[in-house]
């Protein structure tokens, strides 16, 4: 027969770790909206907006990353997404205003989830290199095309073996394609 005492602990601790997932859930969902707010806000040439967001969504990623830790749940979807939507983000942001590729910091949980956020960055660089392109300025439509180059050129350097990630890694080519072809298309115009 089923130890009573023993069930009960069982059912406590699936009942706890319910209990903690949904906490990293909600705090996950906060970080992937705010995400999508400061991409928003970089994209609509927004700085003031845009550093206020910046700075919120550091300290909510602070709180994801200490409960994550906590109740050891750092391989939750929810948290990995929300993660790489994060450096995603904050790349897109450092970008724009710094002129740099965010490195690779422990607020990132693990390498997956910065190599996954990177691989999503050249997608918001395109955007930017085609608006750019679309009002003119076809130095920062070049800017752009040299920043994807580079993320693809460091990931050709590594071994990647998990499946999301090198699915990632295929939108990275077809970024930098998209950009090539872009920049071939300005140069017979003569635009550049």
């Amino acid at each position: 027969m089923i130890n009573k005492q023993n069930f009960m602990k069982v059912k406590k601790a699936m009942d706890d770790y319910d209990s903690q997932r949904e906490k990293v859930i909600i705090q996950s969902r906060v970080v992937l909206k705010q995400s999508k707010q400061l991409i928003y806000a970089v994209h609509r040439d927004d700085p003031k907006e845009a550093t206020l967001i910046a700075k919120k969504i550091k300290a909510e990623v602070k709180i994801l990353s200490t409960l994550a830790n906590s109740t050891k749940l750092l391989s939750e979807g929810s948290l990995r997404v929300a993660i790489q939507e994060y450096v995603e983000a904050i790349g897109y942001f450092e970008y724009v205003k710094n002129n740099t590729i965010i490195p690779y910091t422990s607020e990132f949980i693990n390498v997956s989830n910065y190599l996954s956020g990177l691989c999503d960055l050249t997608g918001e660089l395109t955007r930017r290199a085609v608006n750019k392109a679309a009002k003119g300025n076809f130095k920062e439509t070049e800017k752009a095309k040299e920043a994807v180059e580079d993320i693809f050129g460091y990931f050709l350097q590594l071994d990647i073996r998990e499946n999301d990630l090198r699915r990632k890694f295929d939108s990275v080519k077809y970024d930098l394609k998209k950009l090539e072809d872009l920049l071939c298309e300005l140069s017979i115009k003569g635009k550049i």
